[in-house]
């Protein structure tokens, strides 16, 4: 049967988004000329119209200790987030019962709507589409040919879903030379990007390309003007050190940083780097960055794995009004981190959750969403 044929249902009562936006006082495009489409990136905290997850726990990938948790910890993302805005989430044929008894009875705001496809894992961050607006309020999706971080897991079905999710967004799809996941850059939707070198400029992505090359397509693809590249490092986690674990825009000329204080661990030092780098960094407008540096909890919960547990705040997701983080258990830095967001996001509403479960597998909130920004009419400079 055709994955396309498979039911489609929406829980719970909607509420409409308005899809209409002021007029930017700064142009993400600019040089745009009226009679050219140029596609860019917003920013993750522009108006949405809906968040794309992901609800799979593939017992080749997730071990049996982990795969109940991981599953309740995405149906309490998907929970969180519908209190902000829409949620559109693919399932696996084999869970999509279960997944109706989960959502069966919540009264939320938005509503979460349940679509079937078969997937090899949950980060719809990395296999979904990145999301593209033009000035004239197009949208498109750009789908950058997710190949399992480099052949290190299996990708099948994951690379089908970029194309998936553009087609039931009924979204013309960008085809990419590159390949790359969504976590591998940061940008501030004003022609700066954040992107580390261990990802993209590898040859498990893309052999044969130069950093000249792979900066000229991306800046046409996403936007850009001026990239800032962190080392990164390769090898240590599967993402070889994704830009969204490390360093994230609050907002143009603000980034938050992550700042690992475990000598033991090898992000101690590149922690130090990112911030070394970003200090000296100036944006695409020429100015220098104001860094907000989160330190890692000294506590986690081991309990669903330890090797592999990502333990940081910058993974955070900015939906409708909402930012929707991580608490690890440590109460004094979960609070810490907590009032940092808040002062740099006050006009937001901060749910803080745990979600062991997924972050023993290496991952945050952040990659496991996906936005799909409202289109915008934006005045072209």
């Amino acid at each position: 049967m055709n994955r396309r044929n498979f039911c489609k249902t929406t829980l719970s009562v909607a509420t409409s988004i308005a899809a209409a936006s002021s007029l930017l006082s700064l142009s993400p495009l600019s040089g745009a000329k009226n009679n050219i489409a140029q596609w860019y990136m917003p920013d993750e905290g522009e108006l949405h119209t809906r968040t794309w997850m992901c609800l799979v726990a593939n017992e080749e990938i997730w071990s049996q200790r982990q795969i109940p948790e991981v599953k309740r910890n995405l149906i309490l993302i998907a929970k969180t987030i519908a209190q902000y805005e829409p949620v559109s989430m693919l399932v696996r044929p084999q869970d999509y019962d279960f997944a109706i008894e989960q959502f069966r009875h919540l009264k939320t705001t938005h509503p979460i709507t349940l679509i079937a496809f078969t997937m090899d894992d949950l980060w719809v961050r990395d296999t979904g589409p990145t999301f593209v607006l033009d000035y004239i309020g197009n949208k498109a999706a750009v789908d950058f040919n997710f190949n399992g971080w480099g052949e290190k897991q299996a990708y099948t079905y994951d690379k089908e879903v970029a194309g998936f999710i553009a087609e039931e967004a009924n979204t013309a799809l960008l085809t990419s030379s590159l390949t790359l996941e969504g976590g591998c850059f940061e940008v501030d939707g004003y022609g700066t990007a954040i992107m580390t070198e261990s990802c993209i400029l590898n040859d498990n992505r893309n052999p044969g390309k130069s950093k000249t090359e792979i900066e000229s397509k991306l800046k046409q693809q996403l936007g850009l003007r001026k990239i800032i590249w962190l080392k990164g490092i390769k090898g240590k986690d599967i993402t070889d050190g994704h830009t969204d674990f490390y360093a994230r825009f609050a907002k143009p000329g603000v980034v938050v940083v992550s700042r690992d204080n475990d000598p033991d661990s090898f992000d101690y030092k590149i922690t130090r780097e990112n911030i070394n780098t970003l200090t000296h960094a100036t944006d695409a407008q020429g100015k220098p960055l104001r860094l907000v540096i989160l330190d890692t909890p000294t506590r986690i919960n081991t309990r669903y794995g330890e090797q592999d547990f990502a333990a940081g705040y910058v993974g955070y997701y900015l939906c409708n009004k909402g930012l929707i983080m991580q608490k690890f258990g440590d109460k004094q830095a979960d609070a810490k981190a907590r009032e940092q967001l808040q002062a740099l996001f006050p006009d937001r509403s901060i749910q803080q959750i745990a979600i062991d479960g997924i972050a023993s597998g290496g991952g945050s909130i952040h990659c496991a969403t996906q936005q799909e920004p409202a289109p915008q009419k934006i005045m072209a400079t």
